[in-house]
């Protein structure tokens, strides 16, 4: 069941485009798992549709604004003939649902489906944990971790934010337990143990815009090379 969302104001802003690209890419993607949170994606679209559609009532088409002028012709083009290789792109592209670690598949909310191919090789961490960037260009530095069952992240804060995103399983981290679909926001003012609760483990999405900081025993020694396993 999930029980953490993100909140009323991030979804209006996410529906406005008011986002940093992190943070929407991670509301969108938790949206695909959410059906609360995409109705009232929905209902705040069609709210803001309306209001814009009342500032224009009454006028003529070439009197609307330019930014609805664009809207309504984007509505109402037709879609244009497709290549050869555009359609074996598209083909292609409805097999990137999911990524695979030791043969287990494991499918990706539909925001996630473009980041597929841009997912590098899984490594071994310390214990039982698996990480695999993902090159996000300019939108923010990001993983795909596996936490084996009984597997933890070292006791840490964060020098900025972390945003997570449960893809399958459960975790625990010594504040709140997490299932599929929740949308976990950590700062500083944070200090967490993530470890897996489920039988068959727990993978997360996670982006953070500075590197984690080890707060417990030997995970400290770590901090000058944080970078290099959690940025």
């Amino acid at each position: 069941m999930i029980n953490f969302h993100p909140t009323l104001e991030q979804l209006r802003a996410f529906v406005t485009g008011d986002l940093p690209p992190a943070l929407s890419i991670m509301v969108s993607a938790h949206c695909d798992m959410c059906p609360r949170c995409m109705e009232m994606v929905d209902s705040i679209t069609e709210e803001l549709a309306q209001e814009s559609f009342d500032e224009v009532s009454g006028q003529e088409s070439h009197e609307l604004p330019n930014s609805m002028q664009s809207m309504l012709a984007d509505i109402t083009k037709l879609p244009s003939s497709l290549s050869a290789d555009e359609l074996i792109t598209i083909a292609k592209k409805k097999d990137n649902n999911h990524i695979e670690l030791d043969g287990r598949k494991f499918p990706l909310p539909r925001t996630l489906h473009r980041y597929v191919n841009k997912t590098g090789n899984w490594s071994s961490l310390v214990g039982k944990l698996w990480q695999a960037p993902v090159d996000m260009g300019t939108q923010g530095v990001a993983n795909f971790i596996f936490m084996g069952h009984g597997g933890s992240v070292p006791e840490h804060t964060h020098r900025g934010t972390e945003y997570t995103l449960v893809i399958n399983g459960e975790f625990s981290d010594g504040l709140n337990q997490y299932d599929s679909g929740d949308f976990i926001l950590m700062d500083s003012t944070h200090t967490h143990t993530p470890e897996a609760v489920s039988h068959d483990g727990c993978l997360v999405f996670s982006m953070v815009d500075e590197p984690l900081h080890f707060t417990s025993g030997l995970a400290r020694l770590l901090n000058p090379f944080s970078h290099l396993f959690f940025r």
